[in-house]
């Protein structure tokens, strides 16, 4: 029964109780005074105590409807954690095969770091060594008269058999900014192979992983965020040196909770934010070199990879859109 009812059927109670008590002491030959003060009376004995147990059965309703609040925002909490804690998990039964597969990636290219840091050493014959200039005949220096020197020295040549720099196709490098979906996604990891391939765009790609890693600690998770799409050429202007309100769109990111949340980790945990901003300057300068070959088309889908909407987020967090 709805309180509007209860009132009316409690009202209609009353004048039916009034009329009766009218009727009944009329037939005792009361005049309507005295009946009026009769009434007066019981009202002025009883009301109080009426109200006074009226308030309480509203302080006691009030506290009830106060407890109840407070168990439906601890359940609602416990349930976020609880789901926060799954999305986690589901995040963490991942992890140990696909970072595993990253880890072997990595490995090999920093083998093949290690390689373009090492020079082949070679033994040049002696008959083979031309003579220096200004005494044909003798392969030693001028002014070397004791016959000792380099004529006993081998010459030793510096070769490089690999390129410093393999250069990445676009469209793996936007796949590997985007990261495997799963263990299986073998496209994924070949074309992060690939760009682990290039110096510069491994640098990007494992300050990435250490932002994501630290963001999904946090169930923050790229996949569950939905940025405004900017147009490529503000993104354009940004890898042109832009700053500030010229390029406002690219900070996208509008869920409040996660902009709180990364902000207060930023604070509070210094490792993260090194690595945050090393993410930004290492996108920044990745992003100039990309943009200057890319298209409007593969400047879109360079925005919808995880590590572009990680760029958006701690770019919005730093202020660094204005």
């Amino acid at each position: 029964m709805s309180g509007e009812v209860l009132a009316f059927v409690l009202s209609l109670v009353w004048l039916v109780m009034l009329a009766t008590a009218f009727r009944v002491l009329g037939l005792q030959g009361r005049q309507i005074s005295d009946t009026l003060g009769l009434i007066v009376v019981v009202l002025a004995v009883f009301l109080p105590i009426a109200l006074i147990w009226l308030a309480v059965l509203v302080l006691r309703a009030a506290r009830d409807m106060r407890d109840e609040s407070k168990r439906l925002h601890l359940t609602v909490e416990s349930m976020r954690r609880g789901w926060i804690r799954d999305q986690q998990a589901a995040g963490l039964a991942l992890k140990p095969t696909v970072e595993e597969k990253l880890d072997e990636i990595a490995a090999a290219q920093r083998n093949h770091e290690t390689a373009l840091a090492m020079f082949s050493t070679r033994r040049v014959p002696l008959g083979s060594r031309l003579p220096r200039p200004g005494n044909p005949g003798n392969p030693r220096a001028e002014g070397d008269e004791d016959g000792e020197g380099d004529s006993t020295q081998p010459v030793l040549a510096l070769d490089n058999p690999l390129s410093l720099v393999a250069p990445v196709e676009t469209d793996d490098f936007i796949r590997a900014l985007h990261f495997p979906e799963d263990e299986s996604d073998e496209a994924g990891f070949e074309a992060l192979r690939r760009a682990m391939q290039n110096h510069a765009a491994a640098e990007l790609i494992r300050a990435a992983q250490d932002v994501l890693t630290t963001l999904s600690q946090e169930g923050i998770y790229m996949d569950d965020l939905r940025p405004d799409r900017a147009r490529p050429e503000i993104w354009r202007a940004f890898a042109q040196g832009a700053r500030g309100r010229e390029v406002a769109a690219l900070g996208g990111i509008r869920d409040r909770s996660c902009l709180a949340l990364t902000y207060g980790r930023m604070r509070s945990d210094p490792e993260f934010r090194d690595s945050s901003h090393r993410f930004l300057r290492a996108f920044d300068r990745q992003f100039a070199v990309f943009e200057a070959q890319a298209s409007d088309g593969d400047i879109a889908r360079f925005a919808e990879t995880r590590s572009a909407r990680a760029f958006m987020l701690l770019g919005r967090v730093t202020r660094i859109f204005g």
